[in-house]
């Protein structure tokens, strides 16, 4: 291969549009090939602003684009474990966004073909993993610096929306714990080095969206997970900040305490005026993550150059889902899980 990992992308969506303009001219190492939409104005979209010439309906026909090496896919969770086989069995690299599945049979039907792949880089789209401020609280924690950890706090807000758009969406998401909190979980499995859940259980609550009443999901929920090494994780997740967005963790030792993500601004100004200060928060995800979703791609590219494993590998993204499954089940059931 040469120095420059020639990369598809599949799907062109809020989320596939910011990939793809990152792979097209933001990414070292990286070449935006081609792309690929069911959507003709996302077809479109792609030809007049990234400039690419090759562009199909389907990824089948990507797979045929004679200089391909990776593919990058941004698409329905629904979609993710078949496309992956797709683009393993293909024997191009790839990359995909979380979660794997959202069930673990398929999950593992996923890791049993990648084994046959050993030399084909396969990573899970998490790219909290790749802030400056989880990166360093990992750091840290890897020094001792906090002596032995036994509790960890994750919140994740989404900004509250009007118009309730993503309801639409929420029947194939997979439920809030999958699609929203899952990234903490992720983060939290970071921390505590693959401690394996001994216990888990959530409650939540659907005030702000009856919508989600038809697929039985809610728009506000919390959890707990108690790991076998006594570290005690609890997370908080919900579709209905008025602050705007935000994603926090506080990590607590026995020799200290870090706290990540905590009062960022969308400007990092405070107004006053008769007797009153004016926050902007953050919009969105983009505003919280723009770096850590170019580091994340970078770290995909260096990989494939360098012939290394997936700096996130597919059994991390299963041991996610397993746990976010656990917190789904636990909401339905009202009772706990153990493992």
């Amino acid at each position: 291969m040469s120095t420059t990992v020639n990369i598809g992308i599949v799907g062109l969506g809020r989320l596939g549009k910011r990939h793809a303009e990152n792979l097209a001219s933001r990414v070292p190492g990286a070449k935006l090939v081609a792309a690929v939409s069911p959507v003709e104005t996302e077809r479109e979209w792609a030809q007049a602003h990234l400039g690419l010439t090759s562009i199909y309906a389907t990824l089948e026909e990507l797979l045929a684009h004679p200089e391909l090496d990776a593919v990058w896919l941004v698409t329905p969770t629904s979609l993710h474990a078949e496309q992956i086989e797709t683009v393993l069995k293909s024997g191009k690299h790839v990359f995909c966004e979380k979660p794997l599945s959202l069930d673990l049979t398929t999950c593992d039907r996923v890791l049993a073909l990648a084994q046959n792949h050993p030399a084909q880089v396969a990573m899970i789209g998490f790219m909290r993993r790749f802030d400056a401020g989880y990166s360093a609280a990992k750091s840290r924690l890897a020094d001792g610096k906090l002596g032995t950890l036994y509790r960890i706090h994750c919140e994740s807000h989404d900004p509250i929306d009007p118009d309730g758009f993503f309801v639409k969406f929420a029947p194939t998401s997979g439920g809030l714990f999958l699609d929203c909190c899952i990234h903490d979980i992720d983060l939290v499995r970071w921390m505590v080095d693959g401690a394996k859940p001994v216990k888990v259980f959530a409650n939540g609550t659907r005030t702000q969206y009856p919508g989600l009443a038809s697929c039985n999901d809610v728009d506000t929920a919390s959890a707990t997970v108690e790991f076998d090494n006594g570290v005690l994780a609890s997370f908080f997740v919900s579709r209905t900040s008025y602050r705007g967005y935000e994603a926090t963790m506080d990590l607590t030792g026995t020799e200290g305490a870090l706290r990540v993500g905590r009062n960022l601004q969308a400007v990092p100004l405070i107004e006053e005026s008769n007797q009153q200060q004016r926050i902007n928060g953050l919009p969105d995800f983009f505003a919280r993550f723009n770096d850590a979703f170019l580091i994340e791609a970078k770290a995909f590219v260096d990989a494939i150059q360098q012939g290394k494993p997936s700096p996130l590998t597919l059994e991390d993204a299963r041991e996610a889902a397993k746990i976010a499954i656990a917190m789904r089940e636990s909401l339905e059931s009202g009772q706990p899980v153990t493992f």
